[in-house]
């Protein structure tokens, strides 16, 4: 952001500081609600250090005081500390055991730590007290993605585009599952549906690309990753993507562009060197090939028996 010097310097403090410094300066107590106000300020700029402190305070002046706890555990969630967040999910439960808000929250811990049951029935216990909660849905669509349970996870994110059909994210989402069960026409529907509404949505024009690219709709798919890398010029997996269906266009030099591309961005790509030395070989640059080959070989990379031998078939030698 940029600072404007001089007049910004006076300008007017945000309300709950306003009001903190007001009752300090008056040498009045400030409250549990003042702290946790201005806590959610400093929540709300990313500050999370500081917001976590004043929910302390807040805590300490009222320890029932479960609005605090649960957005201390919010603090603690955009922290990734996850343990902890959840313990203060636990204590809101204790004190107020119908907050569905707790139960998604306490969630979502769960499934960022891989604890998919716990983090199912967290999601399920908030949809048995808000039946219209559209986030739980989605949060509960992640998680059955995530397990590979695919048509569990397109009925979740059906539920919840029931509840706000305007949720690009969730047309994306359900188009990314709609792909794993191959269903690409139902896939590309949702994706066009989440563009539709945010036309600057990268993830929808990536995964709409791999429809495309499944579908032998190369020029779609390369037309598709082109406008990803448009937005997010570093989307490592839309130039990799692209390669690939460069690679099968046999328009090698754009194929080896892209695989350069994913290894600058991220040089322990095993699997992008082996790539470009598929497109290498098939510029009959075997030299290159074989380098490549090697490299994703060292870097873990199992590279494709059949490969190996037409590449020494074609070539004459071993890498």
């Amino acid at each position: 952001m940029t600072h404007v010097r001089g007049k910004e310097r006076f300008k007017s403090l945000p309300p709950a500081w306003g009001m903190v410094v007001c009752l300090l300066l008056a040498g009045c107590a400030v409250t549990p609600e003042q702290y946790n106000t201005l806590g959610i300020a400093y929540n709300d700029k990313g500050e999370y250090d500081k917001a976590i402190l004043e929910y302390n305070r807040a805590i300490k002046v009222n320890p029932l005081y479960s609005e605090a706890y649960y957005n201390r555990g919010r603090a603690y969630g955009s922290k990734r500390q996850y343990e902890r967040a959840i313990m203060d999910f636990y204590k809101v439960l204790e004190i107020w055991p119908l907050f569905a808000e707790a139960y998604n929250n306490r969630g979502a811990a769960y499934g960022a730590k891989g604890q998919y049951e716990l983090a199912l029935s967290d999601f399920s216990r908030a949809l048995e007290i808000n039946p219209k909660y559209a986030q739980a849905y989605v949060n509960r669509g992640l998680i059955y993605y995530d397990k590979g349970q695919h048509d569990q996870a397109v009925s979740d994110y059906t539920r919840a585009l029931a509840i706000n059909p305007r949720f690009a994210e969730v047309y994306c989402n359900r188009g990314a599952a709609y792909n794993a069960i191959n269903e690409y026409d139902k896939a590309l529907h949702d994706f066009n549906r989440a563009i539709a509404i945010n036309p600057k949505y990268t993830e929808a024009y990536y995964n709409r690309g791999r429809a495309y690219a499944v579908k032998n709709q190369h020029d779609a798919a390369i037309s598709d990753y082109a406008k990803t890398l448009e937005i997010d010029k570093d989307y490592a997996k839309a130039y990799y993507y692209r390669g690939r269906v460069y690679g099968v266009k046999g328009e090698y030099d754009k194929a080896i562009a892209d695989f350069s591309k994913v290894i600058a961005l991220n040089a322990g790509d095993g699997e992008a060197y082996c790539n470009r030395g598929v497109a290498y070989a098939g510029k009959r640059q075997f030299d290159k090939a074989w380098e490549d080959v090697n490299k994703a070989v060292n870097l873990g990379h199992q590279v494709p028996r059949e490969f190996l031998m037409a590449l020494l078939a074609a070539s004459g030698k071993k890498g």
